[in-house]
């Protein structure tokens, strides 16, 4: 009878349209999530680090990066798994602090079930945005944090005029994170004579902000018919994404190859162990992780001058792409219109120049990939982090 009764339940609530669904799990959501605590605490001992630890996306990234950067610089960095109707999966002790690195649409299906996990405790956020305007429901995952973390300069201005005075520059430590070795087989065609661009995203992404056409466009012209040259766009989301695989996949031409899945970190790592240059044409980043750890990893970075990547790179350590900006209109409908949000045009033709420069002198990369590493592991070194959790009042764990 019950199992009936549950069966019915659950008929009637999915009758209601899919817009309803969500305002009323909104509600429900809001109501259950534990709101920080005000005054916070002055005095933290270590800090953990919430949020999709397991999952293979930038936010997922985000918060692995985190959780080895707080180890690495003394703060414990406790593990606590988050996602969306599931129990938090990790114990906090009593007197750490919290980092949730949940986007703030996210963060009160996240905390409804952990209440326990957020009483009496000083809660930091860490939130990424690709535009530089917030949506104004954001300012609402205010309620549950005392101060947000944003990981580039660019995401830090859309942030502010949001939560006035509750924002600060923290960059994710990727310099203190040790990148995966890349030893796997790839089982490519690769022969070392051939100079290898590689651009990497995810559909799921936003095919538009991502831009593949317009790096592949700016490829072509520059090694058009060179058999020596080759691309390879490994994307992943595709099966999602029909319509705009099938756009990538008309695009490409005989030194253009186009490899799709998901792969593991260190096949990940092979590919670009082996890559000679990394492209990516954007219209917009909040961050740019594949661009971070290319840079890290030495390889010399063509790519759009514009937003957050500027956050570890300069004009000097890599191939900043000239652009125009541009209203934002996106046709995959992630992101909706909002009254000044813009994003860049790349230049095509700049784009190609370098990569004719880069292509044909392996000189210039090595030395324009020196440069890479060395900025960005000034820029990624984890001492903003460091900064940050002082200036919170965490201090690090006992011996």
């Amino acid at each position: 009878m019950v199992s009936d009764r549950l069966s019915f339940g659950h008929g009637i609530w999915r009758l209601l349209p899919a817009r309803t669904r969500r305002s009323a799990l909104g509600a429900v959501a809001n109501a259950l999530a534990p709101h920080a605590v005000l005054p916070p605490p002055t005095q933290s001992h270590g800090i953990a680090v919430a949020g999709e630890l397991e999952a293979a996306t930038g936010l997922g990234e985000a918060s692995r990066n985190f959780f080895v950067g707080a180890k690495g610089l003394g703060f414990g960095g406790f593990p606590v798994t988050l996602g969306i109707g599931r129990a938090p999966q990790g114990s906090v002790p009593e007197d750490a602090a919290l980092l949730l690195v949940v986007n703030a649409p996210s963060l009160a299906l996240m905390l409804a079930r952990a209440r326990k996990n957020m009483l009496r405790r000083r809660v930091i956020g860490s939130w990424v945005w690709e535009l530089p305007v917030m949506p104004e429901s954001w300012a609402a995952g205010g309620r549950y944090i005392h101060e947000v973390w944003a990981p580039s300069p660019f995401v830090v201005a859309a942030l502010e005029p949001v939560l006035p005075g509750r924002v600060r520059m923290v960059p994710y430590p990727l310099a203190l994170c040790d990148l995966p070795p890349g030893d796997e087989t790839l089982g490519l065609d690769l022969p070392s004579q051939i100079t290898l661009t590689l651009m990497v995203f995810s559909l799921g992404s936003s095919f538009t902000r991502k831009n593949p056409l317009a790096g592949i466009a700016a490829f072509r012209r520059a090694f058009a018919g060179r058999t020596d040259q080759r691309l390879i766009v490994k994307l992943q989301g595709a099966e999602a994404y029909p319509r705009e695989a099938a756009r990538i996949k008309a695009a490409a031409g005989p030194n253009i190859q186009i490899i799709s899945g998901v792969w593991s970190k260190t096949r990940m790592a092979t590919l670009m162990a082996r890559a000679d240059i990394i492209l990516s044409l954007h219209r917009a980043e909040g961050f740019g992780l594949v661009l971070a750890e290319a840079m890290l990893r030495g390889k010399p970075v063509v790519t759009t001058g514009w937003s957050g990547n500027l956050a570890f790179m300069d004009e000097n350590s890599a191939a900043l792409i000239g652009y125009r900006l541009v209203k934002m209109e996106d046709e995959s409908g992630i992101y909706a219109p909002m009254s000044g949000a813009c994003w860049a045009e790349p230049d095509i033709d700049h784009a190609a120049a370098w990569l004719c420069r880069l292509g044909d002198d392996a000189a210039l990369r090595r030395a324009l990939g020196d440069k890479a590493r060395a900025h960005a592991s000034v820029a990624l070194n984890g001492e903003a982090m460091r900064q940050a959790l002082v200036a919170n009042g965490v201090e690090p764990m006992r011996p």
